[in-house]
Protein backbone atom coordinates (compact mmCIF):
# COMPACT_ATOMS: atom_id res chain seq x y z
CA UNK A 1 0.00 0.00 0.00
CA UNK A 2 1.52 3.59 -0.78
CA UNK A 3 1.91 6.09 1.70
CA UNK A 4 -0.20 8.85 1.86
CA UNK A 5 1.95 12.29 1.14
CA UNK A 6 1.99 14.39 4.17
CA UNK A 7 0.19 17.43 3.50
CA UNK A 8 1.98 20.89 4.00
CA UNK A 9 0.52 24.32 4.46
CA UNK A 10 1.93 27.44 3.13
CA UNK A 11 1.98 30.64 5.90
CA UNK A 12 -0.11 32.48 3.95
CA UNK A 13 -2.71 29.67 4.09
CA UNK A 14 -1.89 29.59 8.03
CA UNK A 15 -2.20 32.90 8.52
CA UNK A 16 -6.04 32.58 6.50
CA UNK A 17 -7.06 30.00 9.21
CA UNK A 18 -6.24 32.38 11.63
CA UNK A 19 -8.12 35.56 10.68
CA UNK A 20 -11.03 33.50 9.93
CA UNK A 21 -10.90 32.03 13.50
CA UNK A 22 -10.33 36.04 14.73
CA UNK A 23 -13.42 37.06 12.73
CA UNK A 24 -15.96 34.67 14.12
CA UNK A 25 -15.66 31.21 12.61
CA UNK A 26 -15.80 28.83 14.78
CA UNK A 27 -12.53 26.31 15.69
CA UNK A 28 -15.16 23.31 15.02
CA UNK A 29 -16.01 24.42 11.42
CA UNK A 30 -12.62 25.25 10.46
CA UNK A 31 -11.54 22.23 11.08
CA UNK A 32 -13.78 20.25 9.22
CA UNK A 33 -14.78 22.44 6.46
CA UNK A 34 -10.26 22.61 5.71
CA UNK A 35 -9.60 19.11 6.96
CA UNK A 36 -7.46 20.36 9.81
CA UNK A 37 -6.46 18.96 13.06
CA UNK A 38 -7.60 20.89 15.97
CA UNK A 39 -4.11 20.69 17.30
CA UNK A 40 -2.45 22.15 13.90
CA UNK A 41 -5.10 24.96 14.22
CA UNK A 42 -4.89 25.77 17.69
CA UNK A 43 -0.94 25.45 17.07
CA UNK A 44 -1.32 27.65 14.15
CA UNK A 45 -3.33 30.41 16.63
CA UNK A 46 -0.88 30.87 19.26
CA UNK A 47 2.09 31.21 16.88
CA UNK A 48 0.49 34.10 15.38
CA UNK A 49 -0.40 35.77 19.11
CA UNK A 50 3.12 34.47 20.16
CA UNK A 51 5.98 34.39 17.78
CA UNK A 52 4.00 35.79 14.70
CA UNK A 53 6.20 33.31 12.99
CA UNK A 54 4.74 30.03 11.65
CA UNK A 55 7.97 28.18 11.47
CA UNK A 56 8.06 24.99 13.82
CA UNK A 57 11.80 25.67 15.13
CA UNK A 58 10.78 29.48 15.82
CA UNK A 59 8.25 28.33 18.41
CA UNK A 60 10.08 25.41 19.82
CA UNK A 61 12.60 25.49 23.25
CA UNK A 62 15.54 23.09 22.97
CA UNK A 63 14.19 21.21 25.43
CA UNK A 64 10.72 20.38 23.28
CA UNK A 65 12.79 19.49 20.39
CA UNK A 66 14.78 16.80 22.70
CA UNK A 67 11.08 15.45 24.20
CA UNK A 68 10.08 15.11 20.59
CA UNK A 69 13.05 12.85 19.96
CA UNK A 70 12.49 11.10 22.82
CA UNK A 71 8.56 10.75 22.45
CA UNK A 72 9.67 9.32 19.15
CA UNK A 73 11.84 6.84 20.20
CA UNK A 74 9.68 5.28 22.74
CA UNK A 75 6.59 5.46 20.14
CA UNK A 76 9.04 3.03 18.14
CA UNK A 77 9.87 0.49 21.05
CA UNK A 78 6.38 0.27 22.07
CA UNK A 79 5.01 -0.57 18.56
CA UNK A 80 7.93 -3.19 17.93
CA UNK A 81 6.81 -4.83 21.19
CA UNK A 82 2.86 -4.91 19.83
CA UNK A 83 3.99 -6.11 16.60
CA UNK A 84 5.97 -9.20 17.40
CA UNK A 85 3.47 -10.08 19.86
CA UNK A 86 0.75 -9.71 17.27
CA UNK A 87 2.45 -10.60 13.95
CA UNK A 88 0.88 -14.55 14.58
CA UNK A 89 -2.15 -13.97 16.19
CA UNK A 90 -5.50 -15.07 14.98
CA UNK A 91 -7.77 -12.81 12.50
CA UNK A 92 -9.93 -11.29 15.62
CA UNK A 93 -7.31 -10.87 18.08
CA UNK A 94 -5.20 -8.81 15.51
CA UNK A 95 -8.44 -6.39 14.79
CA UNK A 96 -8.79 -6.22 18.55
CA UNK A 97 -5.15 -4.85 19.12
CA UNK A 98 -5.72 -2.51 16.19
CA UNK A 99 -9.23 -0.97 18.13
CA UNK A 100 -7.09 -1.21 21.37
CA UNK A 101 -4.30 0.92 19.83
CA UNK A 102 -5.87 3.41 17.51
CA UNK A 103 -5.49 6.48 19.40
CA UNK A 104 -1.76 5.96 19.92
CA UNK A 105 -0.89 4.49 16.48
CA UNK A 106 -1.61 5.27 13.08
CA UNK A 107 -4.57 2.65 12.10
CA UNK A 108 -3.54 2.58 8.07
CA UNK A 109 -0.12 1.71 9.56
CA UNK A 110 -1.08 -0.90 12.27
CA UNK A 111 -3.41 -2.41 9.60
CA UNK A 112 -0.33 -2.49 6.70
CA UNK A 113 2.14 -4.40 9.48
CA UNK A 114 -0.52 -6.83 10.36
CA UNK A 115 -1.78 -7.35 6.95
CA UNK A 116 -5.41 -6.27 7.43
CA UNK A 117 -7.62 -3.62 4.86
CA UNK A 118 -8.45 -0.95 6.29
CA UNK A 119 -11.76 -1.29 5.23
CA UNK A 120 -11.90 -4.58 6.93
CA UNK A 121 -11.23 -3.44 10.06
CA UNK A 122 -13.38 -0.71 9.78
CA UNK A 123 -16.63 -2.53 8.95
CA UNK A 124 -15.78 -4.90 11.97
CA UNK A 125 -15.45 -2.50 14.14
CA UNK A 126 -17.98 -0.11 12.90
CA UNK A 127 -21.29 -0.01 15.40
CA UNK A 128 -24.70 0.24 14.14
CA UNK A 129 -26.52 3.29 14.06
CA UNK A 130 -29.21 4.38 16.13
CA UNK A 131 -31.80 6.69 15.70
CA UNK A 132 -30.17 8.90 18.03
CA UNK A 133 -26.83 8.94 15.93
CA UNK A 134 -28.61 9.09 12.53
CA UNK A 135 -30.02 12.35 14.28
CA UNK A 136 -27.12 13.96 15.33
CA UNK A 137 -25.87 13.32 12.04
CA UNK A 138 -28.58 14.95 10.29
CA UNK A 139 -28.34 17.90 12.52
CA UNK A 140 -24.09 18.36 12.18
CA UNK A 141 -24.72 17.74 8.60
CA UNK A 142 -26.98 20.75 8.44
CA UNK A 143 -25.43 23.45 10.57
CA UNK A 144 -21.65 22.69 8.80
CA UNK A 145 -22.96 22.94 5.41
CA UNK A 146 -24.23 26.50 6.44
CA UNK A 147 -28.24 25.39 6.76
CA UNK A 148 -28.07 24.89 2.44
CA UNK A 149 -28.90 21.41 2.45
CA UNK A 150 -32.32 19.44 1.83
CA UNK A 151 -33.33 15.96 2.36
CA UNK A 152 -31.69 14.82 -0.97
CA UNK A 153 -27.88 16.06 -0.33
CA UNK A 154 -28.36 15.39 3.14
CA UNK A 155 -29.08 11.47 2.21
CA UNK A 156 -26.24 11.82 0.11
CA UNK A 157 -24.05 12.86 2.75
CA UNK A 158 -25.73 10.22 5.54
CA UNK A 159 -24.26 7.55 2.88
CA UNK A 160 -20.73 8.57 2.77
CA UNK A 161 -20.95 8.00 6.28
CA UNK A 162 -22.89 4.56 5.97
CA UNK A 163 -26.10 5.50 7.16
CA UNK A 164 -28.97 4.25 4.60
CA UNK A 165 -32.18 6.65 5.85
CA UNK A 166 -35.01 7.56 3.20
CA UNK A 167 -36.14 11.08 2.16
CA UNK A 168 -39.20 10.95 4.17
CA UNK A 169 -37.40 9.41 7.12
CA UNK A 170 -34.68 12.74 7.23
CA UNK A 171 -37.59 14.93 6.29
CA UNK A 172 -39.24 13.45 9.42
CA UNK A 173 -36.28 14.32 11.76
CA UNK A 174 -35.74 17.71 10.16
CA UNK A 175 -39.15 18.90 10.94
CA UNK A 176 -38.29 17.22 14.74
CA UNK A 177 -35.68 19.41 14.94
CA UNK A 178 -36.68 22.79 13.66
CA UNK A 179 -34.28 22.16 10.73
CA UNK A 180 -35.31 24.29 7.34
CA UNK A 181 -32.98 24.75 4.57
CA UNK A 182 -32.11 28.52 3.54
CA UNK A 183 -32.46 27.00 -0.25
CA UNK A 184 -34.41 27.61 -2.44
CA UNK A 185 -34.86 26.71 -5.81
CA UNK A 186 -33.67 29.74 -8.64
CA UNK A 187 -36.38 31.20 -10.56
CA UNK A 188 -35.36 33.79 -13.64
CA UNK A 189 -37.10 36.97 -14.64
CA UNK A 190 -36.81 38.36 -17.80
CA UNK A 191 -35.81 42.41 -17.53
CA UNK A 192 -34.36 45.25 -19.36
CA UNK A 193 -31.01 47.10 -18.42
CA UNK A 194 -28.53 49.13 -20.28
CA UNK A 195 -26.48 47.19 -21.96
CA UNK A 196 -23.78 47.38 -24.50
CA UNK A 197 -24.72 46.51 -28.42
CA UNK A 198 -21.75 44.66 -29.51
CA UNK A 199 -22.40 42.56 -32.42
CA UNK A 200 -20.38 39.88 -30.45
CA UNK A 201 -23.20 36.45 -30.93
CA UNK A 202 -24.37 34.13 -27.86
CA UNK A 203 -21.25 31.13 -28.86
CA UNK A 204 -22.29 29.05 -25.42
CA UNK A 205 -26.05 28.78 -26.99
CA UNK A 206 -27.38 27.48 -23.56
CA UNK A 207 -25.19 24.49 -24.02
CA UNK A 208 -24.59 24.48 -20.61
CA UNK A 209 -23.49 21.14 -20.25
CA UNK A 210 -20.10 20.74 -21.13
CA UNK A 211 -17.92 17.91 -21.73
CA UNK A 212 -14.31 19.82 -21.45
CA UNK A 213 -12.86 21.80 -18.31
CA UNK A 214 -12.31 25.60 -18.76
CA UNK A 215 -13.93 25.20 -22.32
CA UNK A 216 -16.80 27.69 -21.25
CA UNK A 217 -16.26 30.24 -18.33
CA UNK A 218 -19.02 32.33 -17.49
CA UNK A 219 -18.93 35.16 -14.86
CA UNK A 220 -21.28 37.80 -13.59
CA UNK A 221 -21.99 40.32 -10.99
CA UNK A 222 -23.71 40.57 -7.64
CA UNK A 223 -23.89 43.14 -4.70
CA UNK A 224 -23.74 43.10 -1.08
CA UNK A 225 -24.06 45.76 1.46
CA UNK A 226 -21.20 46.17 3.51
CA UNK A 227 -21.75 48.28 6.56
CA UNK A 228 -23.68 51.18 4.38
CA UNK A 229 -22.31 50.99 1.54
CA UNK A 230 -23.14 48.79 -1.60
CA UNK A 231 -19.62 46.21 -2.46
CA UNK A 232 -19.75 43.78 -5.38
CA UNK A 233 -18.77 40.44 -5.73
CA UNK A 234 -17.35 38.68 -8.98
CA UNK A 235 -17.20 34.79 -9.21
CA UNK A 236 -16.26 33.09 -12.50
CA UNK A 237 -17.88 29.63 -13.16
CA UNK A 238 -16.26 26.39 -14.89
CA UNK A 239 -19.41 25.22 -16.48
CA UNK A 240 -17.56 21.79 -16.83
CA UNK A 241 -17.71 21.01 -12.89
CA UNK A 242 -19.84 24.37 -11.60
CA UNK A 243 -16.34 25.26 -9.56
CA UNK A 244 -15.72 28.68 -8.71
CA UNK A 245 -12.07 28.98 -10.51
CA UNK A 246 -11.79 32.65 -9.80
CA UNK A 247 -13.55 35.19 -7.42
CA UNK A 248 -13.13 39.08 -6.57
CA UNK A 249 -14.91 41.59 -4.18
CA UNK A 250 -14.84 45.30 -4.11
CA UNK A 251 -16.57 48.55 -3.94
CA UNK A 252 -16.65 49.23 -7.43
CA UNK A 253 -18.92 47.55 -10.29
CA UNK A 254 -15.77 47.86 -13.18
CA UNK A 255 -13.53 45.68 -15.34
CA UNK A 256 -10.63 46.08 -12.31
CA UNK A 257 -13.45 43.66 -10.40
CA UNK A 258 -13.87 41.41 -13.19
CA UNK A 259 -9.42 40.68 -13.58
CA UNK A 260 -8.71 40.33 -10.16
CA UNK A 261 -11.40 37.90 -9.97
CA UNK A 262 -9.10 36.56 -13.00
CA UNK A 263 -5.83 36.94 -11.02
CA UNK A 264 -6.97 34.24 -8.58
CA UNK A 265 -7.39 31.46 -11.16
CA UNK A 266 -4.84 28.59 -10.57
CA UNK A 267 -3.26 27.72 -13.90
CA UNK A 268 -2.29 29.12 -17.02
CA UNK A 269 -5.35 31.54 -18.28
CA UNK A 270 -4.47 30.26 -21.84
CA UNK A 271 -6.49 27.46 -21.14
CA UNK A 272 -9.61 29.34 -21.17
CA UNK A 273 -11.70 28.95 -24.35
CA UNK A 274 -14.57 30.86 -23.96
CA UNK A 275 -15.83 33.70 -21.32
CA UNK A 276 -19.63 33.97 -21.39
CA UNK A 277 -21.06 37.22 -19.84
CA UNK A 278 -24.53 39.38 -20.46
CA UNK A 279 -24.28 42.72 -21.81
CA UNK A 280 -23.13 44.85 -19.14
CA UNK A 281 -20.66 47.50 -19.19
CA UNK A 282 -18.39 46.25 -17.25
CA UNK A 283 -17.70 43.19 -19.32
CA UNK A 284 -16.95 45.30 -22.81
CA UNK A 285 -14.45 48.03 -21.93
CA UNK A 286 -10.54 48.43 -23.85
CA UNK A 287 -8.88 46.71 -20.31
CA UNK A 288 -11.08 43.48 -20.68
CA UNK A 289 -10.74 43.04 -24.23
CA UNK A 290 -7.14 44.15 -23.67
CA UNK A 291 -7.28 40.77 -21.09
CA UNK A 292 -9.21 38.29 -23.18
CA UNK A 293 -6.75 39.36 -26.45
CA UNK A 294 -3.98 38.81 -24.50
CA UNK A 295 -4.80 35.09 -23.44
CA UNK A 296 -6.25 34.25 -26.87
CA UNK A 297 -10.10 34.03 -24.67
CA UNK A 298 -13.24 34.39 -27.09
CA UNK A 299 -15.84 35.64 -26.24
CA UNK A 300 -19.65 35.09 -25.50
CA UNK A 301 -22.37 37.43 -25.10
CA UNK A 302 -26.17 36.64 -24.22
CA UNK A 303 -28.80 38.01 -26.04
CA UNK A 304 -29.75 41.59 -24.94
CA UNK A 305 -32.27 41.37 -21.88
CA UNK A 306 -32.15 37.64 -21.85
CA UNK A 307 -30.82 36.29 -18.03
CA UNK A 308 -31.72 32.55 -19.55
CA UNK A 309 -28.34 32.70 -21.62
CA UNK A 310 -26.24 32.81 -18.60
CA UNK A 311 -28.53 31.01 -16.36
CA UNK A 312 -25.90 28.86 -14.24
CA UNK A 313 -24.10 32.32 -13.09
CA UNK A 314 -27.28 33.46 -12.38
CA UNK A 315 -28.53 30.22 -10.48
CA UNK A 316 -24.86 30.93 -8.76
CA UNK A 317 -25.50 33.85 -7.45
CA UNK A 318 -28.74 32.71 -6.13
CA UNK A 319 -27.28 29.61 -3.84
CA UNK A 320 -24.11 32.40 -3.22
CA UNK A 321 -27.70 35.19 -1.61
CA UNK A 322 -28.83 32.37 -0.10
CA UNK A 323 -26.15 30.26 1.37
CA UNK A 324 -23.85 33.40 2.08
CA UNK A 325 -24.72 36.87 1.75
CA UNK A 326 -28.05 36.61 3.68
CA UNK A 327 -26.18 34.54 6.41
CA UNK A 328 -23.25 37.47 6.67
CA UNK A 329 -22.98 41.04 8.22
CA UNK A 330 -20.13 42.48 6.78
CA UNK A 331 -17.99 44.75 8.74
CA UNK A 332 -15.40 45.49 6.02
CA UNK A 333 -14.42 44.71 2.62
CA UNK A 334 -11.42 42.64 4.17
CA UNK A 335 -14.00 40.96 5.99
CA UNK A 336 -16.04 40.22 2.42
CA UNK A 337 -12.88 39.48 1.09
CA UNK A 338 -12.05 36.85 3.75
CA UNK A 339 -15.62 35.50 4.38
CA UNK A 340 -15.88 35.02 0.37
CA UNK A 341 -12.87 33.26 0.15
CA UNK A 342 -13.72 30.96 2.70
CA UNK A 343 -17.43 30.14 0.80
CA UNK A 344 -15.79 29.65 -2.22
CA UNK A 345 -13.77 27.04 -0.67
CA UNK A 346 -16.40 25.11 0.71
CA UNK A 347 -18.53 25.42 -2.30
CA UNK A 348 -15.79 23.99 -4.49
CA UNK A 349 -14.83 21.18 -2.08
CA UNK A 350 -17.80 20.25 0.23
CA UNK A 351 -20.85 21.34 -1.45
CA UNK A 352 -22.25 18.80 -3.23
CA UNK A 353 -24.59 19.81 -6.52
CA UNK A 354 -27.16 17.36 -7.82
CA UNK A 355 -26.06 18.27 -11.47
CA UNK A 356 -22.92 16.90 -10.68
CA UNK A 357 -24.69 13.32 -9.27
CA UNK A 358 -24.10 15.10 -5.93
CA UNK A 359 -20.91 14.91 -6.23
CA UNK A 360 -18.09 18.59 -4.94
CA UNK A 361 -16.80 20.06 -8.11
CA UNK A 362 -13.57 19.11 -7.29
CA UNK A 363 -14.30 15.32 -6.81
CA UNK A 364 -16.49 15.71 -10.55
CA UNK A 365 -13.08 16.98 -11.82
CA UNK A 366 -11.00 14.80 -10.11
CA UNK A 367 -13.37 12.08 -11.25
CA UNK A 368 -13.31 12.83 -14.47
CA UNK A 369 -9.21 13.14 -14.83
CA UNK A 370 -9.40 9.36 -13.50
CA UNK A 371 -11.25 8.24 -16.81
CA UNK A 372 -8.78 10.17 -18.59
CA UNK A 373 -5.93 8.40 -17.05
Amino acid sequence: MPKQQRRTFTSAFKKQMVELYENGKSRAAIVEEYDLTASALDRWIKQAQTTGSFKEKDNRSSEENELIALRKVNQRLKWRSIYFKASRADHGTKVAIIQNNRYKYSVSAMCDVLQIARSTFYYETKERPNEDDITDAIVEIFHKNRKAYGTRKIKVKLQERGFVVSRRRIGRIMKGQGLVSTYTVAQYKLHKTSCNEATTGNVLGREFKQEEAKRFVVSDLTYVKVQNRWHYICVLVDLFNREIIGHSAGPNKDAALISRAFATVQGDLHQIQWFHTDRGSEFKNQKMDELLDTFEIGRSLSMKGCPYDNAVAEATYKIMKTEFVNQMNFQSLRHLELELYDYVHWFNTHRIHGTLGYMTPVQYRQEALKKVV
